[in-house]
């Protein structure tokens, strides 16, 4: 059943709804997972380190090319300036991915959702493995939940094909939780909140956030830095692709900047859309610095969870080489 998510504060009552049947899933997990300790022996014993910090960063060399062969002798982490030990290395090709795909389709896209579509329908096609997820949320006036959590590429490609335009209209708003319309537009930040919040903060593995938007925002209650630290708390990579109708550009309406911003800051990138780059080459590109990627993880020498932002710094021992990675994390006790 599609589920519908209100564009009205506080954003855990009004997914209520949406989330209600995952929510059954994880109690049904969490079941099966206690039933599976209780079976193993008494002597086996299960340690977790909850206090190791994760990055997943790519790493582009002065050409801007990829680099595909870097080895854990070759990294250097710095948090707050201070030298960090690598426990943990590995190449991310075989770790389990979560993309929440954000689709703007408020009026500036109204031309472009068809174009999305198709596009996007090639990218899950060709991404998704056996063990990765993905989930459809479009965006504008409100924000919708068009397909929860799957493996399905035909779910997926059902999802897309539900993609609507979404605009303010007069009046009360339609929908579960009726709202006083201010004639508020796009809504790109709380959409990210919404992902990262509601859908990525407790899966484990690889987290994307693949958002196509002109970047403009003219609605949202939550801020842009809000929706970048919900992202960073999740630990999920927004991968902004930057895709406006030229009759709205005439008009001044250009977020790229914000895009770099909410990409920047989570590790990931902008890629551009215009004449000599289509949409497909966007998802093309993105799909292989996902195969490229590497994942840090350390202990932490300052092992206190006061909730503060620590700053990351991820170099490699070239000077040519630059890493593309989180600007930093919350140190925050992991949810039980």
């Amino acid at each position: 059943m599609r589920s519908l998510i209100s564009r009205r504060l506080p954003f855990l009552k009004r997914a209520q709804r949406s989330c209600a049947l995952v929510k059954t899933l994880f109690l049904a997990a969490g079941i099966m997972g206690l039933c599976t300790l209780a079976a193993l022996a008494q002597d086996d014993v299960i340690k977790v380190d909850v206090n190791l910090v994760n990055v997943i960063c790519s790493v582009r060399a002065k050409n801007g090319a990829l680099v595909a062969n870097m080895e854990k002798q070759d990294f250097q982490v710095f948090e707050d300036g201070k030298a960090q030990e690598i426990k943990y290395f590995t190449r991310e090709t075989d770790v389990p991915l979560t993309i929440g795909l954000l689709v703007d389709v408020s009026e500036s896209q109204e031309n472009l959702i068809e174009i999305e579509k198709r596009a996007a329908n090639a990218f899950f096609s060709q991404v998704l493995k056996k063990k990765d997820q993905a989930f459809l949320l479009s965006f504008g006036a409100e924000a919708e939940l068009l397909q929860d959590s799957t493996n399905s590429a035909k779910l997926l490609k059902d999802g897309l094909n539900d993609l609507h335009l979404s605009v303010p209209v007069g009046g009360l708003h339609p929908g579960p939780v009726p709202t006083i319309s201010s004639q508020a537009g796009t809504i790109l930040y709380d959409a990210i909140y919404l992902a990262s919040n509601e859908k990525l903060k407790t899966e484990v593995g690889r987290k994307v956030i693949v958002v196509i938007t002109d970047g403009v925002d003219t609605g949202s209650k939550i801020s842009r830095d809000k929706s970048i630290e919900a992202a960073q708390k999740a630990d999920a990579i927004i991968y902004s692709i930057y895709y406006a109708d030229p009759r709205y550009l005439a008009m001044g309406g250009s977020g790229e900047g914000e895009l770099r911003r909410l990409s920047s800051e989570t590790g990931g990138r902008v890629f551009h859309v215009d004449r000599r780059n289509t949409l497909e080459d966007a998802f093309r590109e993105l799909q292989e610095e996902m195969r490229s990627q590497y994942s840090l993880a350390y202990t932490p020498t300052n092992p206190k969870k006061d909730g503060t932002f620590r700053k990351l710094d991820i170099r490699t021992l070239s000077k040519d080489n630059k890493v593309q990675a989180r600007k930093g994390y919350y140190a925050i006790e992991p949810e039980q």
